[in-house]
Protein backbone atom coordinates (compact mmCIF):
# COMPACT_ATOMS: atom_id res chain seq x y z
CA UNK A 1 0.00 0.00 0.00
CA UNK A 2 1.46 3.36 -1.00
CA UNK A 3 1.95 6.26 1.35
CA UNK A 4 -0.50 9.10 0.77
CA UNK A 5 1.19 12.35 -0.20
CA UNK A 6 0.51 15.37 1.97
CA UNK A 7 0.50 17.90 -0.85
CA UNK A 8 0.84 21.62 -0.13
CA UNK A 9 -2.36 23.58 -0.70
CA UNK A 10 -2.65 27.23 -1.67
CA UNK A 11 -3.37 28.00 2.00
CA UNK A 12 -0.21 26.14 3.01
CA UNK A 13 1.75 28.20 0.52
CA UNK A 14 0.67 31.39 2.20
CA UNK A 15 1.58 30.04 5.64
CA UNK A 16 4.97 28.79 4.44
CA UNK A 17 6.08 32.06 2.91
CA UNK A 18 7.91 35.01 4.46
CA UNK A 19 8.76 35.05 8.16
CA UNK A 20 6.91 31.81 8.86
CA UNK A 21 9.39 29.82 6.78
CA UNK A 22 12.16 27.93 8.57
CA UNK A 23 14.63 29.12 5.92
CA UNK A 24 15.54 32.33 4.11
CA UNK A 25 14.22 32.67 0.55
CA UNK A 26 16.82 30.88 -1.65
CA UNK A 27 16.11 32.97 -4.79
CA UNK A 28 19.30 34.16 -6.54
CA UNK A 29 18.11 37.76 -7.07
CA UNK A 30 19.72 39.06 -3.87
CA UNK A 31 23.16 37.96 -5.10
CA UNK A 32 23.18 40.50 -7.93
CA UNK A 33 24.45 43.28 -5.67
CA UNK A 34 26.75 41.34 -3.34
CA UNK A 35 30.56 41.14 -3.59
CA UNK A 36 31.91 38.09 -5.46
CA UNK A 37 28.40 36.68 -6.00
CA UNK A 38 27.53 39.50 -8.42
CA UNK A 39 30.24 38.56 -10.90
CA UNK A 40 28.14 36.05 -12.82
CA UNK A 41 24.35 36.07 -13.40
CA UNK A 42 23.10 32.51 -13.06
CA UNK A 43 19.50 31.47 -13.53
CA UNK A 44 20.00 28.29 -11.51
CA UNK A 45 21.67 29.96 -8.53
CA UNK A 46 20.39 30.47 -5.02
CA UNK A 47 20.94 33.27 -2.54
CA UNK A 48 24.02 33.76 -0.41
CA UNK A 49 21.72 34.83 2.47
CA UNK A 50 20.10 31.40 2.44
CA UNK A 51 23.47 29.65 2.37
CA UNK A 52 24.95 31.82 5.12
CA UNK A 53 21.92 31.30 7.32
CA UNK A 54 22.10 27.54 6.81
CA UNK A 55 25.82 27.45 7.59
CA UNK A 56 25.28 29.37 10.80
CA UNK A 57 22.34 27.21 11.81
CA UNK A 58 23.83 23.79 11.07
CA UNK A 59 27.55 24.13 11.90
CA UNK A 60 29.49 24.67 15.09
CA UNK A 61 33.15 25.38 14.42
CA UNK A 62 34.96 24.50 11.21
CA UNK A 63 33.03 22.00 9.06
CA UNK A 64 33.36 20.28 5.70
CA UNK A 65 30.76 21.69 3.30
CA UNK A 66 29.79 20.11 -0.02
CA UNK A 67 27.76 21.33 -2.97
CA UNK A 68 27.21 18.45 -5.45
CA UNK A 69 25.86 20.93 -8.05
CA UNK A 70 28.14 23.87 -7.38
CA UNK A 71 27.00 26.12 -10.24
CA UNK A 72 28.88 29.42 -9.97
CA UNK A 73 29.95 28.81 -6.39
CA UNK A 74 27.54 30.49 -3.97
CA UNK A 75 27.79 27.72 -1.38
CA UNK A 76 31.56 27.51 -1.64
CA UNK A 77 32.17 31.25 -1.36
CA UNK A 78 29.98 31.56 1.74
CA UNK A 79 31.62 28.48 3.30
CA UNK A 80 35.07 30.00 2.78
CA UNK A 81 34.00 33.35 4.26
CA UNK A 82 32.86 31.55 7.41
CA UNK A 83 36.08 29.53 7.67
CA UNK A 84 34.86 26.13 6.48
CA UNK A 85 36.37 23.61 4.11
CA UNK A 86 34.49 23.78 0.81
CA UNK A 87 34.08 21.21 -1.96
CA UNK A 88 31.94 21.34 -5.08
CA UNK A 89 31.17 19.22 -8.13
CA UNK A 90 30.34 20.95 -11.41
CA UNK A 91 30.19 19.47 -14.94
CA UNK A 92 29.58 22.69 -16.87
CA UNK A 93 33.04 24.11 -17.74
CA UNK A 94 31.83 27.72 -17.77
CA UNK A 95 30.21 27.43 -14.35
CA UNK A 96 33.26 25.55 -13.06
CA UNK A 97 35.49 28.39 -14.31
CA UNK A 98 33.37 30.92 -12.42
CA UNK A 99 33.50 28.73 -9.33
CA UNK A 100 37.26 28.32 -9.55
CA UNK A 101 37.97 32.01 -10.15
CA UNK A 102 35.78 33.07 -7.24
CA UNK A 103 37.11 30.69 -4.59
CA UNK A 104 40.73 31.27 -5.60
CA UNK A 105 40.53 35.05 -5.93
CA UNK A 106 41.89 35.48 -2.40
CA UNK A 107 45.29 34.61 -3.91
CA UNK A 108 45.21 37.22 -6.71
CA UNK A 109 47.84 39.97 -6.61
CA UNK A 110 45.64 43.05 -6.93
CA UNK A 111 48.51 45.28 -8.02
CA UNK A 112 49.33 42.97 -10.93
CA UNK A 113 45.64 42.83 -11.83
CA UNK A 114 45.53 46.64 -11.84
CA UNK A 115 48.50 46.76 -14.18
CA UNK A 116 46.80 44.39 -16.62
CA UNK A 117 43.58 46.41 -16.47
CA UNK A 118 45.50 49.55 -17.42
CA UNK A 119 47.31 47.70 -20.22
CA UNK A 120 44.00 46.45 -21.56
CA UNK A 121 42.49 49.93 -21.47
CA UNK A 122 45.42 51.33 -23.44
CA UNK A 123 45.47 48.43 -25.95
CA UNK A 124 41.72 48.56 -26.54
CA UNK A 125 41.47 52.35 -26.91
CA UNK A 126 44.46 52.41 -29.23
CA UNK A 127 43.10 49.78 -31.60
CA UNK A 128 39.32 50.26 -31.53
CA UNK A 129 39.49 53.46 -33.60
CA UNK A 130 41.79 52.15 -36.34
CA UNK A 131 41.52 49.46 -38.97
CA UNK A 132 42.93 46.84 -36.60
CA UNK A 133 43.17 43.28 -37.89
CA UNK A 134 42.67 40.84 -35.01
CA UNK A 135 44.75 37.68 -34.83
CA UNK A 136 42.01 35.69 -33.14
CA UNK A 137 38.91 34.53 -35.02
CA UNK A 138 35.40 33.67 -33.81
CA UNK A 139 34.87 29.99 -32.97
CA UNK A 140 34.26 28.32 -36.35
CA UNK A 141 31.70 25.76 -35.25
CA UNK A 142 29.59 28.14 -33.18
CA UNK A 143 26.46 28.41 -35.32
CA UNK A 144 23.39 30.51 -34.58
CA UNK A 145 20.22 31.33 -36.56
CA UNK A 146 21.25 34.98 -36.79
CA UNK A 147 24.65 36.56 -36.23
CA UNK A 148 25.41 36.30 -32.55
CA UNK A 149 27.32 39.58 -32.69
CA UNK A 150 26.84 42.45 -35.09
CA UNK A 151 30.02 43.36 -37.08
CA UNK A 152 30.97 46.42 -35.00
CA UNK A 153 30.50 44.52 -31.75
CA UNK A 154 32.41 41.52 -33.05
CA UNK A 155 35.41 43.66 -34.00
CA UNK A 156 35.61 45.03 -30.47
CA UNK A 157 35.36 41.55 -28.98
CA UNK A 158 38.18 40.25 -31.17
CA UNK A 159 40.40 43.13 -30.10
CA UNK A 160 39.69 42.21 -26.49
CA UNK A 161 40.36 38.53 -27.22
CA UNK A 162 43.76 39.40 -28.69
CA UNK A 163 44.69 41.13 -25.47
CA UNK A 164 43.44 38.25 -23.30
CA UNK A 165 45.52 35.80 -25.32
CA UNK A 166 48.62 37.88 -24.60
CA UNK A 167 48.22 37.61 -20.80
CA UNK A 168 50.93 35.33 -19.35
CA UNK A 169 49.56 35.12 -15.80
CA UNK A 170 47.00 32.29 -15.96
CA UNK A 171 45.04 33.45 -12.92
CA UNK A 172 44.69 36.95 -14.38
CA UNK A 173 43.75 35.49 -17.76
CA UNK A 174 40.94 33.52 -16.12
CA UNK A 175 39.66 36.71 -14.48
CA UNK A 176 39.59 38.50 -17.84
CA UNK A 177 37.84 35.53 -19.46
CA UNK A 178 35.23 35.59 -16.72
CA UNK A 179 34.71 39.34 -17.12
CA UNK A 180 34.06 38.76 -20.82
CA UNK A 181 31.93 35.62 -20.54
CA UNK A 182 29.74 36.99 -17.74
CA UNK A 183 28.79 39.98 -19.92
CA UNK A 184 28.95 38.49 -23.42
CA UNK A 185 25.24 37.88 -23.91
CA UNK A 186 24.34 41.47 -22.90
CA UNK A 187 25.87 42.89 -26.10
CA UNK A 188 24.85 40.02 -28.37
CA UNK A 189 21.77 39.66 -30.57
CA UNK A 190 20.44 37.06 -28.13
CA UNK A 191 18.90 37.26 -24.67
CA UNK A 192 17.55 35.02 -21.93
CA UNK A 193 13.74 34.79 -21.87
CA UNK A 194 14.59 32.66 -19.74
CA UNK A 195 16.06 30.28 -22.33
CA UNK A 196 18.59 31.74 -24.74
CA UNK A 197 16.90 33.02 -27.90
CA UNK A 198 17.06 35.78 -30.48
CA UNK A 199 16.34 39.28 -29.25
CA UNK A 200 14.03 39.91 -32.19
CA UNK A 201 11.92 36.92 -31.18
CA UNK A 202 11.36 38.63 -27.84
CA UNK A 203 10.43 41.92 -29.50
CA UNK A 204 13.82 43.55 -28.90
CA UNK A 205 16.06 45.29 -31.41
CA UNK A 206 19.35 43.75 -32.45
CA UNK A 207 22.43 45.41 -30.97
CA UNK A 208 24.31 47.04 -33.82
CA UNK A 209 27.01 48.64 -31.66
CA UNK A 210 27.93 48.59 -27.99
CA UNK A 211 30.63 49.95 -25.62
CA UNK A 212 32.22 46.52 -25.19
CA UNK A 213 35.54 47.76 -23.81
CA UNK A 214 33.88 50.04 -21.30
CA UNK A 215 31.64 47.18 -20.15
CA UNK A 216 34.59 44.84 -19.62
CA UNK A 217 36.56 47.53 -17.79
CA UNK A 218 33.60 48.18 -15.49
CA UNK A 219 33.31 44.47 -14.74
CA UNK A 220 37.06 44.19 -14.10
CA UNK A 221 36.91 47.17 -11.73
CA UNK A 222 34.06 45.51 -9.88
CA UNK A 223 36.02 42.25 -9.68
CA UNK A 224 39.12 44.06 -8.36
CA UNK A 225 37.04 45.84 -5.70
CA UNK A 226 35.46 42.56 -4.62
CA UNK A 227 38.79 40.75 -4.49
CA UNK A 228 40.09 43.34 -2.03
CA UNK A 229 36.95 42.78 0.07
CA UNK A 230 37.32 38.98 -0.16
CA UNK A 231 40.99 39.08 0.82
CA UNK A 232 40.16 41.20 3.85
CA UNK A 233 37.69 38.58 5.10
CA UNK A 234 39.89 35.57 4.34
CA UNK A 235 43.23 37.00 5.53
CA UNK A 236 42.93 35.32 8.94
CA UNK A 237 41.56 32.03 7.59
CA UNK A 238 43.25 28.98 6.14
CA UNK A 239 41.28 28.50 2.94
CA UNK A 240 40.66 24.98 1.74
CA UNK A 241 38.45 24.70 -1.33
CA UNK A 242 38.26 22.34 -4.28
CA UNK A 243 36.26 22.42 -7.50
CA UNK A 244 35.76 18.92 -8.90
CA UNK A 245 34.98 19.13 -12.61
CA UNK A 246 33.04 15.90 -12.74
CA UNK A 247 29.61 14.49 -12.00
CA UNK A 248 28.67 14.04 -8.35
CA UNK A 249 27.78 10.48 -9.25
CA UNK A 250 31.54 9.85 -9.26
CA UNK A 251 31.66 10.77 -5.56
CA UNK A 252 33.53 7.61 -4.51
CA UNK A 253 36.49 8.66 -6.67
CA UNK A 254 36.89 11.98 -4.87
CA UNK A 255 35.38 11.79 -1.40
CA UNK A 256 35.77 9.41 1.50
CA UNK A 257 32.71 7.88 3.13
CA UNK A 258 31.37 9.76 6.15
CA UNK A 259 33.50 12.83 5.40
CA UNK A 260 31.00 15.69 4.94
CA UNK A 261 29.23 17.63 7.68
CA UNK A 262 26.75 19.63 5.62
CA UNK A 263 25.48 19.57 2.03
CA UNK A 264 23.83 22.69 0.61
CA UNK A 265 22.80 22.31 -3.01
CA UNK A 266 20.20 22.68 -5.71
CA UNK A 267 20.09 20.02 -8.44
CA UNK A 268 18.49 20.79 -11.82
CA UNK A 269 14.71 20.97 -11.55
CA UNK A 270 12.25 18.78 -13.41
CA UNK A 271 11.62 21.59 -15.90
CA UNK A 272 13.70 20.58 -18.95
CA UNK A 273 15.63 23.82 -18.71
CA UNK A 274 18.74 23.11 -20.79
CA UNK A 275 21.49 24.49 -18.57
CA UNK A 276 24.28 23.43 -20.91
CA UNK A 277 22.74 24.63 -24.16
CA UNK A 278 21.98 27.96 -22.57
CA UNK A 279 25.71 28.42 -21.91
CA UNK A 280 26.65 27.31 -25.42
CA UNK A 281 28.06 30.76 -26.39
CA UNK A 282 30.26 30.78 -23.31
CA UNK A 283 31.50 27.25 -23.91
CA UNK A 284 32.45 27.96 -27.54
CA UNK A 285 33.97 31.39 -27.00
CA UNK A 286 36.01 30.16 -24.03
CA UNK A 287 37.27 27.19 -26.05
CA UNK A 288 35.57 24.45 -24.02
CA UNK A 289 33.49 23.41 -27.04
CA UNK A 290 35.14 23.29 -30.44
CA UNK A 291 33.04 21.02 -32.65
CA UNK A 292 29.40 20.39 -33.42
CA UNK A 293 28.17 17.88 -30.89
CA UNK A 294 30.68 19.01 -28.25
CA UNK A 295 27.85 19.38 -25.75
CA UNK A 296 26.81 15.75 -26.13
CA UNK A 297 29.07 14.64 -23.28
CA UNK A 298 27.58 17.26 -20.97
CA UNK A 299 24.07 16.21 -21.91
CA UNK A 300 24.86 12.60 -21.00
CA UNK A 301 26.30 13.70 -17.65
CA UNK A 302 23.40 16.01 -16.84
CA UNK A 303 21.24 15.21 -13.83
CA UNK A 304 17.96 13.79 -15.11
CA UNK A 305 18.84 13.91 -18.82
CA UNK A 306 16.58 15.99 -21.08
CA UNK A 307 13.17 15.29 -22.58
CA UNK A 308 14.64 15.51 -26.10
CA UNK A 309 17.11 12.70 -25.36
CA UNK A 310 14.67 10.16 -23.89
CA UNK A 311 11.28 10.90 -25.50
CA UNK A 312 11.61 8.26 -28.22
CA UNK A 313 13.08 5.50 -26.07
CA UNK A 314 11.22 2.44 -24.88
CA UNK A 315 9.56 2.76 -21.51
CA UNK A 316 12.09 3.80 -18.85
CA UNK A 317 11.36 2.16 -15.52
CA UNK A 318 12.17 3.35 -12.03
CA UNK A 319 15.39 1.75 -10.84
CA UNK A 320 14.57 1.76 -7.14
CA UNK A 321 11.90 -0.31 -5.43
CA UNK A 322 9.94 2.42 -3.71
CA UNK A 323 7.19 1.04 -1.48
CA UNK A 324 6.48 4.27 0.37
CA UNK A 325 5.42 6.40 -2.60
CA UNK A 326 2.88 6.57 -5.40
CA UNK A 327 5.54 7.77 -7.84
CA UNK A 328 5.17 4.73 -10.12
CA UNK A 329 1.41 5.30 -10.38
CA UNK A 330 1.94 8.99 -11.06
CA UNK A 331 4.32 8.18 -13.93
CA UNK A 332 1.87 5.67 -15.35
CA UNK A 333 -0.87 8.31 -15.32
CA UNK A 334 1.47 10.72 -17.05
CA UNK A 335 2.43 8.11 -19.66
CA UNK A 336 -1.19 7.70 -20.73
CA UNK A 337 -1.69 11.38 -21.50
CA UNK A 338 -2.32 12.37 -25.14
CA UNK A 339 -0.98 9.26 -26.91
CA UNK A 340 -2.14 10.73 -30.24
CA UNK A 341 0.55 13.42 -29.86
CA UNK A 342 3.33 10.88 -30.38
CA UNK A 343 6.65 12.04 -28.91
CA UNK A 344 4.90 15.17 -27.66
CA UNK A 345 2.48 13.11 -25.62
CA UNK A 346 2.75 11.58 -22.17
CA UNK A 347 5.12 8.70 -22.98
CA UNK A 348 8.12 10.95 -23.62
CA UNK A 349 7.44 13.06 -20.57
CA UNK A 350 7.05 9.96 -18.39
CA UNK A 351 10.44 8.76 -19.65
CA UNK A 352 11.90 12.14 -18.80
CA UNK A 353 10.42 12.09 -15.29
CA UNK A 354 11.52 8.49 -14.70
CA UNK A 355 15.09 9.38 -15.71
CA UNK A 356 14.98 12.33 -13.35
CA UNK A 357 13.81 10.33 -10.35
CA UNK A 358 16.30 7.57 -11.10
CA UNK A 359 18.98 10.22 -10.74
CA UNK A 360 17.30 11.42 -7.54
CA UNK A 361 17.79 7.88 -6.24
CA UNK A 362 21.49 7.91 -7.19
CA UNK A 363 21.80 11.36 -5.66
CA UNK A 364 20.28 10.16 -2.37
CA UNK A 365 22.68 7.21 -2.34
CA UNK A 366 25.57 9.65 -2.74
CA UNK A 367 24.30 11.84 0.08
CA UNK A 368 24.06 8.81 2.34
CA UNK A 369 27.62 7.80 1.43
CA UNK A 370 29.43 11.12 1.96
CA UNK A 371 27.58 12.49 5.01
CA UNK A 372 28.89 11.89 8.50
CA UNK A 373 26.50 10.40 11.02
CA UNK A 374 24.22 13.24 12.06
CA UNK A 375 25.19 15.23 8.97
CA UNK A 376 22.54 17.22 7.13
CA UNK A 377 21.71 17.84 3.46
CA UNK A 378 19.63 20.84 2.42
CA UNK A 379 18.31 20.39 -1.11
CA UNK A 380 16.61 23.33 -2.84
CA UNK A 381 14.24 21.96 -5.46
CA UNK A 382 11.13 23.04 -7.36
CA UNK A 383 8.00 21.08 -8.11
CA UNK A 384 6.80 20.61 -11.67
CA UNK A 385 3.74 20.27 -13.88
CA UNK A 386 4.01 17.92 -16.86
CA UNK A 387 1.15 17.45 -19.30
CA UNK A 388 -1.06 19.22 -16.77
CA UNK A 389 -0.15 16.72 -14.04
CA UNK A 390 1.16 18.08 -10.75
CA UNK A 391 4.52 16.51 -9.81
CA UNK A 392 5.55 17.22 -6.19
CA UNK A 393 9.25 16.68 -6.79
CA UNK A 394 10.16 17.69 -3.26
CA UNK A 395 7.84 15.08 -1.76
CA UNK A 396 9.17 12.34 -4.00
CA UNK A 397 12.80 13.25 -3.32
CA UNK A 398 12.11 13.03 0.41
CA UNK A 399 10.52 9.61 0.04
CA UNK A 400 13.35 8.36 -2.16
CA UNK A 401 15.83 9.57 0.47
CA UNK A 402 13.95 7.67 3.16
CA UNK A 403 14.16 4.53 1.03
CA UNK A 404 17.99 4.65 1.08
CA UNK A 405 18.19 5.15 4.83
CA UNK A 406 18.17 8.93 5.26
CA UNK A 407 15.80 10.72 7.60
CA UNK A 408 13.42 13.25 6.08
CA UNK A 409 13.46 16.02 8.69
CA UNK A 410 11.22 18.55 6.96
CA UNK A 411 10.10 20.02 3.67
CA UNK A 412 9.89 23.79 3.89
CA UNK A 413 8.46 26.13 1.25
CA UNK A 414 10.08 29.57 1.59
CA UNK A 415 9.00 30.66 -1.89
CA UNK A 416 5.41 29.83 -2.73
CA UNK A 417 5.52 31.05 -6.32
CA UNK A 418 8.15 31.01 -9.00
CA UNK A 419 8.19 31.92 -12.68
CA UNK A 420 7.28 28.90 -14.75
CA UNK A 421 5.12 29.58 -17.80
CA UNK A 422 7.56 27.51 -19.85
CA UNK A 423 6.61 24.56 -17.68
CA UNK A 424 2.88 25.14 -17.36
CA UNK A 425 1.85 26.52 -20.73
CA UNK A 426 4.42 25.35 -23.27
CA UNK A 427 2.81 23.81 -26.35
CA UNK A 428 4.91 20.65 -26.08
CA UNK A 429 3.28 19.89 -22.76
CA UNK A 430 -0.04 19.73 -24.61
CA UNK A 431 -2.24 20.54 -21.60
CA UNK A 432 -2.40 23.85 -19.77
CA UNK A 433 -2.17 23.28 -16.04
CA UNK A 434 -5.21 23.84 -13.89
CA UNK A 435 -5.28 27.20 -12.14
CA UNK A 436 -5.11 25.46 -8.76
CA UNK A 437 -1.68 24.12 -9.64
CA UNK A 438 1.13 26.34 -8.51
CA UNK A 439 4.87 26.22 -8.99
CA UNK A 440 6.80 26.65 -5.78
CA UNK A 441 10.34 26.17 -4.46
CA UNK A 442 11.01 23.88 -1.54
CA UNK A 443 13.92 23.01 0.72
CA UNK A 444 14.16 19.33 1.57
CA UNK A 445 16.09 18.74 4.77
CA UNK A 446 17.65 15.30 5.06
CA UNK A 447 19.69 13.85 7.91
CA UNK A 448 21.92 10.78 8.12
CA UNK A 449 20.90 8.88 11.29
Amino acid sequence: MTKQLNLPTLENFQNSNGNNSYFTDPAFANNKSLPIHRWVPWIAGFSSNFVRGALQKYTDGQATILDPFAGVGTTLVEAILLGHKAYGFEINPYAALACHVKVNSYQINVEILSQYIQQFKHFYNENVTINYKPSVQPPKEFKTRTAFYSPKVLQKILIMQDFINSITDEDIKELFNLAFSSTMVSYSNYSYEPSLGRRVSAGKDEILDYPVGETILAKLSQIREDIRWFQKYTSTKEVEARIIRDSFFEYKRYLAADSVDLIITSPPYLNNYHYNRNTRPHLYWLGYAQQLGSLKVLEELNFGKYWQTVREQDQIELEACLTNTDLAQKLETLRKQKPEKGIYGGHGWANYAASYFNDCYRFAMGINYVLKQGGVALVVIGNSILQGIFIPTDQYLGQIAEAVGLELVRIDIPRATRVGNSIIQSKVRAVQARKSHQLYEAIVELRKP
